[in-house]
């Protein structure tokens, strides 16, 4: 029996080869179909990253289209009809893109007037074609708000006129205006507003002193977020003349106190003071202006919170002021003749022997940097489709 057994393994040589001839064979027949299916998919891999590179190509060239129309970039077909505008640009994702922008429709909104273009992008060159067609909206993200300025004193509230104060007009189309129910600004269409005036000035991010020391300094844009306090530190009396807008996050005094605040000049030069902080309250307002500052120059002061307003304004300097609370109190008593426009939202406060008079002359608010008009008109995509590919 054991020489049967042993016989019958002796048998079994080869029996390895026979087994990886089958696997051999059987690898021979799925190797072809394999590296078939695998050219295939490396092919369609590379048809489909042009693909979605021509995509990106074309997409990149209606975004730069959007980007000319928002910044009135060269010329832009200006109603329905008008030439269109066909520009190309060369070596996107290794595409040329053709561009053309019509105007397809222009219609007065609400308040504000804005504008439709259809944007048609396509690639150019060997293998290219792929189109977008997207349709361009125009939309005001701000509301008009020039009424406002258009009484010496509007308020939503109350208006408090102490003894001895004098308002010119004190009736009438420009008088006092109170419960004013017309279209108010809010805080965050203004802060938005302000915030492109800044974008590329100077950006502080902490509590900012800025002291002229007895130097004509000129200032702005500027944004500071934190507190953000402006005084002259030297018995040399100098002028800060405003640039551009200033902007601060916080509470902001301007020569307040008498804490190493000398006499200056603060020259407005058609410029704004804003400040996004609604701080309220005597003492912790978010602007103040104290009597140390002679103020010239027309321009707006504006601040969501209350404002402490109570600078020395040069006897015969007319240029006019707009003092705007958005949420808060306007407090004010000028050393002197003020001229322009006082708004606040809570109450407006004249102090004794406060006189404030309204612009005598016509479009004095022209040039002013407020909420007046179509301030901003934002375009962005309405529709978008592949219309070719």
């Amino acid at each position: 029996m054991k020489i049967a057994v042993n016989r019958l393994i002796k048998d079994e040589k080869g029996a390895a080869l026979v087994m990886a001839l089958i696997l051999l064979l059987i690898g021979g027949l799925i190797s072809a179909p394999l590296l078939s299916y695998m050219g295939t998919g490396l092919l369609a891999g590379e048809v489909y990253e042009a693909r979605t590179a021509e995509l990106y190509a074309v997409d990149a060239g209606v975004e730069d289209a959007i980007w000319k129309i928002q910044n009135k970039d060269g010329y832009l077909p200006c109603s329905p009809g008008s030439p269109p505008r066909n520009y190309t640009i060369t070596d996107i994702n290794g595409k040329n893109v053709d561009i053309t922008i019509t105007s397809v429709a222009l219609y007065q909104g609400v308040t504000n007037l804005t504008g439709t273009y259809r944007v048609e992008s396509t690639t150019t060159g060997n293998g290219s074609g792929t189109q977008i067609e997207a349709y361009i909206e125009g939309v005001n993200i701000y509301g008009d708000y020039g009424d406002i300025l258009g009484q010496v004193l509007t308020s939503q509230e109350e208006i408090n006129l102490k003894p001895g104060t004098n308002v010119t007009p004190s009736e009438g189309e420009q008088g006092p205006l109170e419960y004013y129910s017309n279209p108010w600004p809010t805080a965050d269409e203004l802060i938005d507003f302000y915030l492109d005036d800044v974008e590329d000035g100077t950006h502080y991010y902490s509590d900012t002193v800025i002291d002229i020391a007895g130097i004509d300094t000129e200032l702005g844009p500027l944004y500071v977020e934190g507190e953000l306090t402006i005084k002259n530190s030297s018995n040399t009396p100098a002028t800060l003349t405003l640039t551009g807008t200033i902007y601060s996050t916080e509470e902001t005094s301007i020569c307040y106190g008498t804490s190493g605040n000398k006499p200056m000049t603060l020259d407005l030069n058609d410029q704004t003071i804003f400040v996004a902080s609604n701080s309220t309250g005597s003492g912790q307002e978010a602007l103040k202006i104290g009597d140390k500052c002679t103020l010239v120059g027309s321009g707006s002061v504006i601040a969501v919170g209350d404002i402490y307003f109570k600078p020395n304004t040069e006897a015969g300097v007319t240029d006019p002021v707009f003092v705007f609370s958005v949420e808060g109190t306007t407090s004010v008593q000028p050393q002197g003749d003020f001229y322009g426009s006082i708004a606040g939202s809570v109450e407006i406060e004249l102090q004794p022997g406060t006189s404030v008079n309204y612009p005598e002359s016509g479009g004095w608010d022209d040039d002013l940097n407020f909420l007046i008009g179509v301030k901003k008109l934002v375009y962005s995509i309405d529709s978008w489709e592949i219309s070719q590919q």
